[in-house]
Protein backbone atom coordinates (compact mmCIF):
# COMPACT_ATOMS: atom_id res chain seq x y z
CA UNK A 1 0.00 0.00 0.00
CA UNK A 2 1.47 3.28 -1.09
CA UNK A 3 2.16 5.59 1.81
CA UNK A 4 0.42 8.94 1.55
CA UNK A 5 3.12 11.60 1.48
CA UNK A 6 0.78 14.55 1.04
CA UNK A 7 1.50 17.49 3.28
CA UNK A 8 -1.10 20.23 2.96
CA UNK A 9 -0.19 23.59 4.40
CA UNK A 10 -3.20 25.87 4.29
CA UNK A 11 -2.24 29.52 4.54
CA UNK A 12 -5.31 31.66 5.08
CA UNK A 13 -4.67 35.32 4.42
CA UNK A 14 -7.27 37.21 6.46
CA UNK A 15 -8.42 39.88 4.06
CA UNK A 16 -10.88 42.47 5.25
CA UNK A 17 -11.47 42.30 8.98
CA UNK A 18 -7.71 42.15 9.54
CA UNK A 19 -6.24 43.99 6.56
CA UNK A 20 -6.93 44.58 2.92
CA UNK A 21 -5.06 46.52 0.25
CA UNK A 22 -6.55 47.35 -3.18
CA UNK A 23 -5.63 44.51 -5.50
CA UNK A 24 -3.75 42.92 -2.60
CA UNK A 25 -1.55 40.13 -3.86
CA UNK A 26 1.43 38.10 -2.75
CA UNK A 27 3.98 35.86 -4.41
CA UNK A 28 2.00 32.82 -3.21
CA UNK A 29 -1.08 33.90 -5.19
CA UNK A 30 -1.83 33.76 -8.89
CA UNK A 31 -4.50 36.42 -8.54
CA UNK A 32 -5.25 39.71 -6.77
CA UNK A 33 -8.44 40.90 -5.05
CA UNK A 34 -10.08 44.33 -4.80
CA UNK A 35 -13.44 45.10 -3.14
CA UNK A 36 -15.68 47.74 -4.73
CA UNK A 37 -17.09 49.61 -1.72
CA UNK A 38 -20.78 50.60 -2.18
CA UNK A 39 -22.56 53.76 -0.99
CA UNK A 40 -24.23 52.03 1.96
CA UNK A 41 -20.86 51.12 3.49
CA UNK A 42 -20.99 52.10 7.19
CA UNK A 43 -17.27 52.84 7.50
CA UNK A 44 -15.82 54.01 4.20
CA UNK A 45 -12.28 53.51 5.55
CA UNK A 46 -12.79 49.75 5.78
CA UNK A 47 -11.93 47.63 2.78
CA UNK A 48 -14.18 44.73 3.72
CA UNK A 49 -17.97 44.89 3.24
CA UNK A 50 -19.49 46.64 6.28
CA UNK A 51 -23.04 47.38 5.13
CA UNK A 52 -26.22 49.00 6.43
CA UNK A 53 -29.25 47.53 4.67
CA UNK A 54 -33.05 47.34 4.85
CA UNK A 55 -35.37 44.35 5.37
CA UNK A 56 -35.88 42.41 2.12
CA UNK A 57 -33.38 44.66 0.33
CA UNK A 58 -31.55 43.21 -2.65
CA UNK A 59 -28.08 44.41 -3.59
CA UNK A 60 -25.21 43.24 -5.77
CA UNK A 61 -21.69 43.55 -4.36
CA UNK A 62 -18.63 43.47 -6.59
CA UNK A 63 -15.15 42.03 -6.11
CA UNK A 64 -12.61 42.65 -8.88
CA UNK A 65 -10.20 39.80 -9.54
CA UNK A 66 -6.93 40.32 -11.38
CA UNK A 67 -4.68 37.70 -12.97
CA UNK A 68 -1.11 38.69 -13.89
CA UNK A 69 -0.04 35.21 -14.96
CA UNK A 70 0.15 33.88 -18.55
CA UNK A 71 -2.51 31.24 -17.82
CA UNK A 72 -6.19 31.37 -16.90
CA UNK A 73 -6.93 31.11 -13.18
CA UNK A 74 -10.08 29.40 -11.91
CA UNK A 75 -11.28 30.63 -8.50
CA UNK A 76 -13.82 28.93 -6.23
CA UNK A 77 -15.76 31.37 -4.00
CA UNK A 78 -17.32 30.06 -0.77
CA UNK A 79 -19.42 32.07 1.69
CA UNK A 80 -19.47 31.35 5.43
CA UNK A 81 -20.88 32.77 8.64
CA UNK A 82 -18.30 33.80 11.23
CA UNK A 83 -17.35 31.31 13.96
CA UNK A 84 -15.09 31.31 17.02
CA UNK A 85 -12.23 28.84 17.40
CA UNK A 86 -10.95 27.30 20.64
CA UNK A 87 -8.28 29.99 20.93
CA UNK A 88 -10.92 32.69 21.13
CA UNK A 89 -10.23 33.97 17.62
CA UNK A 90 -12.99 34.79 15.13
CA UNK A 91 -12.82 32.77 11.90
CA UNK A 92 -14.29 34.27 8.72
CA UNK A 93 -13.26 31.40 6.44
CA UNK A 94 -14.32 27.74 6.23
CA UNK A 95 -14.32 25.67 9.43
CA UNK A 96 -15.79 22.37 10.60
CA UNK A 97 -17.96 24.15 13.17
CA UNK A 98 -21.67 23.37 13.01
CA UNK A 99 -24.23 26.14 12.68
CA UNK A 100 -24.93 27.66 16.08
CA UNK A 101 -28.42 27.16 17.48
CA UNK A 102 -28.80 30.92 18.04
CA UNK A 103 -27.92 31.91 14.46
CA UNK A 104 -31.12 32.96 12.69
CA UNK A 105 -29.64 33.53 9.23
CA UNK A 106 -26.71 31.74 7.63
CA UNK A 107 -24.72 34.16 5.48
CA UNK A 108 -24.50 31.58 2.71
CA UNK A 109 -28.32 31.54 2.50
CA UNK A 110 -28.51 35.32 2.09
CA UNK A 111 -25.64 35.80 -0.36
CA UNK A 112 -25.38 33.90 -3.65
CA UNK A 113 -22.52 33.89 -6.14
CA UNK A 114 -20.88 31.75 -8.83
CA UNK A 115 -19.53 28.35 -7.81
CA UNK A 116 -16.41 29.16 -9.80
CA UNK A 117 -15.10 32.00 -11.92
CA UNK A 118 -12.33 32.03 -14.55
CA UNK A 119 -10.03 35.04 -14.64
CA UNK A 120 -8.31 35.24 -18.06
CA UNK A 121 -4.53 35.28 -18.42
CA UNK A 122 -3.11 38.78 -17.86
CA UNK A 123 -6.64 40.06 -17.38
CA UNK A 124 -9.34 40.81 -14.82
CA UNK A 125 -12.93 39.87 -14.08
CA UNK A 126 -15.68 40.95 -11.69
CA UNK A 127 -17.26 38.55 -9.21
CA UNK A 128 -20.80 39.53 -8.18
CA UNK A 129 -22.34 38.72 -4.80
CA UNK A 130 -26.14 38.88 -4.80
CA UNK A 131 -27.42 39.80 -1.33
CA UNK A 132 -31.06 39.36 -0.27
CA UNK A 133 -31.83 40.51 3.26
CA UNK A 134 -34.42 38.73 5.45
CA UNK A 135 -37.98 40.03 5.25
CA UNK A 136 -38.19 40.63 9.00
CA UNK A 137 -36.11 43.39 10.55
CA UNK A 138 -33.43 42.32 13.02
CA UNK A 139 -31.08 44.11 15.42
CA UNK A 140 -27.38 43.38 15.60
CA UNK A 141 -24.83 42.07 13.12
CA UNK A 142 -24.63 39.19 10.66
CA UNK A 143 -20.93 38.46 10.24
CA UNK A 144 -18.94 36.20 7.95
CA UNK A 145 -16.80 36.21 4.86
CA UNK A 146 -16.18 34.96 1.35
CA UNK A 147 -13.20 32.67 0.72
CA UNK A 148 -11.48 33.01 -2.66
CA UNK A 149 -9.26 30.03 -3.43
CA UNK A 150 -7.71 28.88 -6.70
CA UNK A 151 -9.22 25.64 -7.98
CA UNK A 152 -6.89 22.68 -7.99
CA UNK A 153 -6.02 21.50 -11.49
CA UNK A 154 -6.82 17.96 -12.60
CA UNK A 155 -3.13 17.03 -12.78
CA UNK A 156 -2.43 18.34 -9.28
CA UNK A 157 -5.50 16.56 -7.95
CA UNK A 158 -4.28 13.29 -9.46
CA UNK A 159 -0.86 13.76 -7.85
CA UNK A 160 -2.55 14.53 -4.54
CA UNK A 161 -4.67 11.38 -4.76
CA UNK A 162 -1.51 9.36 -5.40
CA UNK A 163 0.18 10.97 -2.41
CA UNK A 164 3.04 12.34 -4.50
CA UNK A 165 2.78 16.09 -3.96
CA UNK A 166 3.71 18.56 -1.30
CA UNK A 167 1.47 21.55 -1.83
CA UNK A 168 0.80 24.93 -0.26
CA UNK A 169 -2.78 26.18 -0.46
CA UNK A 170 -3.60 29.85 0.02
CA UNK A 171 -6.89 31.74 0.06
CA UNK A 172 -8.14 35.28 0.43
CA UNK A 173 -10.94 35.80 2.94
CA UNK A 174 -12.95 39.00 2.47
CA UNK A 175 -14.96 39.94 5.55
CA UNK A 176 -18.69 40.74 5.33
CA UNK A 177 -20.90 42.30 8.04
CA UNK A 178 -24.56 43.17 7.49
CA UNK A 179 -26.87 45.13 9.77
CA UNK A 180 -30.22 46.91 9.52
CA UNK A 181 -30.48 49.06 12.66
CA UNK A 182 -28.25 51.00 15.02
CA UNK A 183 -29.84 49.43 18.09
CA UNK A 184 -27.29 48.31 20.68
CA UNK A 185 -27.72 44.60 21.36
CA UNK A 186 -27.34 43.59 25.01
CA UNK A 187 -24.49 41.11 25.38
CA UNK A 188 -25.03 37.66 26.84
CA UNK A 189 -22.90 34.58 27.49
CA UNK A 190 -24.05 31.06 28.31
CA UNK A 191 -22.17 28.06 29.68
CA UNK A 192 -23.32 24.70 28.33
CA UNK A 193 -21.58 21.31 28.49
CA UNK A 194 -18.52 20.74 30.67
CA UNK A 195 -16.80 17.43 29.96
CA UNK A 196 -13.54 15.55 29.71
CA UNK A 197 -11.83 15.58 26.33
CA UNK A 198 -8.55 15.94 24.52
CA UNK A 199 -6.76 18.63 22.55
CA UNK A 200 -3.74 17.67 20.46
CA UNK A 201 -3.70 14.26 22.19
CA UNK A 202 -3.54 15.86 25.65
CA UNK A 203 -6.16 15.72 28.38
CA UNK A 204 -8.34 18.81 28.82
CA UNK A 205 -11.67 19.74 30.35
CA UNK A 206 -13.81 21.42 27.70
CA UNK A 207 -16.32 24.10 28.69
CA UNK A 208 -18.69 25.04 25.87
CA UNK A 209 -19.39 28.78 25.82
CA UNK A 210 -22.07 30.35 23.64
CA UNK A 211 -22.60 33.94 22.56
CA UNK A 212 -26.32 33.80 21.64
CA UNK A 213 -26.49 37.47 20.66
CA UNK A 214 -25.96 39.21 17.32
CA UNK A 215 -22.97 41.22 18.52
CA UNK A 216 -19.25 40.68 19.05
CA UNK A 217 -17.82 40.05 22.52
CA UNK A 218 -14.63 42.10 22.30
CA UNK A 219 -11.62 42.00 24.65
CA UNK A 220 -13.07 38.76 25.98
CA UNK A 221 -11.28 37.00 28.85
CA UNK A 222 -11.84 33.90 30.97
CA UNK A 223 -10.62 32.77 34.40
CA UNK A 224 -11.56 29.11 34.98
CA UNK A 225 -10.87 26.76 37.90
CA UNK A 226 -11.84 23.13 38.51
CA UNK A 227 -12.30 21.60 41.97
CA UNK A 228 -13.69 18.36 43.30
CA UNK A 229 -17.39 18.80 43.98
CA UNK A 230 -17.90 20.25 47.45
CA UNK A 231 -14.21 21.11 47.93
CA UNK A 232 -12.18 24.29 47.49
CA UNK A 233 -8.74 23.02 46.44
CA UNK A 234 -8.07 24.03 42.84
CA UNK A 235 -7.03 21.04 40.73
CA UNK A 236 -6.82 22.62 37.27
CA UNK A 237 -7.03 26.20 36.06
CA UNK A 238 -6.78 28.34 32.95
CA UNK A 239 -6.70 32.09 32.31
CA UNK A 240 -6.82 33.76 28.92
CA UNK A 241 -7.24 37.34 27.75
CA UNK A 242 -7.55 39.36 24.53
CA UNK A 243 -10.02 37.00 22.89
CA UNK A 244 -13.00 37.81 20.67
CA UNK A 245 -16.25 35.90 20.21
CA UNK A 246 -18.22 36.10 16.96
CA UNK A 247 -21.93 36.93 16.99
CA UNK A 248 -24.18 33.89 17.47
CA UNK A 249 -21.36 31.39 17.88
CA UNK A 250 -20.18 28.74 20.34
CA UNK A 251 -16.73 27.39 21.11
CA UNK A 252 -15.06 24.95 23.49
CA UNK A 253 -12.80 26.62 26.04
CA UNK A 254 -10.11 24.06 27.04
CA UNK A 255 -8.72 23.76 30.58
CA UNK A 256 -5.51 21.68 30.33
CA UNK A 257 -4.47 19.02 32.83
CA UNK A 258 -0.78 19.64 32.02
CA UNK A 259 0.25 16.01 31.89
CA UNK A 260 -1.92 14.78 34.76
CA UNK A 261 -4.18 11.76 34.48
CA UNK A 262 -7.95 12.00 34.59
CA UNK A 263 -9.54 10.55 37.73
CA UNK A 264 -13.17 9.51 37.77
CA UNK A 265 -15.49 11.43 40.07
CA UNK A 266 -17.64 14.52 40.45
CA UNK A 267 -16.17 17.98 39.88
CA UNK A 268 -17.21 21.63 39.75
CA UNK A 269 -16.19 24.27 37.22
CA UNK A 270 -15.90 27.82 38.58
CA UNK A 271 -15.65 30.38 35.78
CA UNK A 272 -15.46 34.14 35.52
CA UNK A 273 -15.72 35.73 32.08
CA UNK A 274 -15.94 39.29 30.85
CA UNK A 275 -15.98 41.37 27.70
CA UNK A 276 -15.32 45.06 27.22
CA UNK A 277 -18.90 45.75 28.38
CA UNK A 278 -20.22 42.88 30.53
CA UNK A 279 -19.10 40.24 33.03
CA UNK A 280 -20.44 36.81 33.98
CA UNK A 281 -19.86 34.14 36.64
CA UNK A 282 -20.68 30.45 36.32
CA UNK A 283 -20.58 27.32 38.49
CA UNK A 284 -21.37 23.97 36.95
CA UNK A 285 -21.01 20.42 38.27
CA UNK A 286 -19.88 17.67 35.94
CA UNK A 287 -18.83 14.03 36.11
CA UNK A 288 -15.81 12.24 34.68
CA UNK A 289 -16.70 8.59 34.11
CA UNK A 290 -14.41 5.59 34.50
CA UNK A 291 -14.62 4.71 30.80
CA UNK A 292 -13.56 8.27 29.89
CA UNK A 293 -10.60 8.02 32.25
CA UNK A 294 -9.48 4.77 30.62
CA UNK A 295 -9.94 6.11 27.08
CA UNK A 296 -8.24 9.49 27.46
CA UNK A 297 -5.41 8.49 29.79
CA UNK A 298 -4.41 5.76 27.35
CA UNK A 299 -4.02 8.26 24.48
CA UNK A 300 -2.56 11.30 26.27
CA UNK A 301 0.97 11.65 24.89
CA UNK A 302 2.10 13.82 27.82
CA UNK A 303 1.40 11.17 30.46
CA UNK A 304 4.47 9.13 31.30
CA UNK A 305 3.82 5.41 31.06
CA UNK A 306 5.19 2.74 33.42
CA UNK A 307 8.98 2.84 33.71
CA UNK A 308 9.67 -0.80 32.90
CA UNK A 309 13.44 -0.22 32.90
CA UNK A 310 13.31 0.97 36.49
CA UNK A 311 11.22 -2.07 37.40
CA UNK A 312 13.73 -4.36 35.68
CA UNK A 313 16.72 -2.75 37.39
CA UNK A 314 14.96 -3.03 40.76
CA UNK A 315 14.19 -6.69 40.12
CA UNK A 316 17.82 -7.39 39.15
CA UNK A 317 19.04 -5.68 42.33
CA UNK A 318 16.71 -7.84 44.40
CA UNK A 319 17.89 -10.98 42.60
CA UNK A 320 21.56 -10.09 43.09
CA UNK A 321 20.96 -9.24 46.75
CA UNK A 322 19.11 -12.51 47.22
CA UNK A 323 21.88 -14.44 45.51
CA UNK A 324 24.57 -12.79 47.67
CA UNK A 325 22.53 -13.50 50.78
CA UNK A 326 22.18 -17.15 49.72
CA UNK A 327 25.92 -17.47 49.05
CA UNK A 328 26.88 -15.89 52.38
CA UNK A 329 24.30 -17.96 54.25
CA UNK A 330 25.44 -21.17 52.51
CA UNK A 331 29.08 -20.51 53.34
CA UNK A 332 28.27 -19.83 56.99
CA UNK A 333 26.18 -22.99 57.15
CA UNK A 334 28.93 -25.08 55.56
CA UNK A 335 31.50 -23.60 57.94
CA UNK A 336 29.33 -24.40 60.94
CA UNK A 337 28.76 -27.96 59.74
CA UNK A 338 32.49 -28.39 59.17
CA UNK A 339 33.25 -27.19 62.69
CA UNK A 340 30.69 -29.60 64.16
CA UNK A 341 32.23 -32.51 62.25
CA UNK A 342 35.71 -31.60 63.45
CA UNK A 343 34.50 -31.58 67.05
Amino acid sequence: MRKNMLLTLVGIVMVGLVWFAPFASASEFNFGVHTVIPENQIDKEKTYFNLKMEPNQKQTLTIRLRNDTPEDVVIEPKIHSATTNLNGVVEYGPTKAERDSSLLYELGDLIKTDKEITVPANGSKELHLNVTMPEEQFDGILAGGITLEEKESASKKEETNKGLSIENKYAYVVGITLQETDEIVEQDLQLHEVEAGQLNARNVINATLQNPTATYLNRFEVDAEVTEKGKTEVLYQSKKQDMQVAPNSSFEYPIPLDGEKFKSGEYTLHMKAKSSKESWEFEKDFTIKAEEVKQFNATDVSIEGPNYLAYLVGLLILLVAGLLFYIVYSKKKQKKQQEEMNN
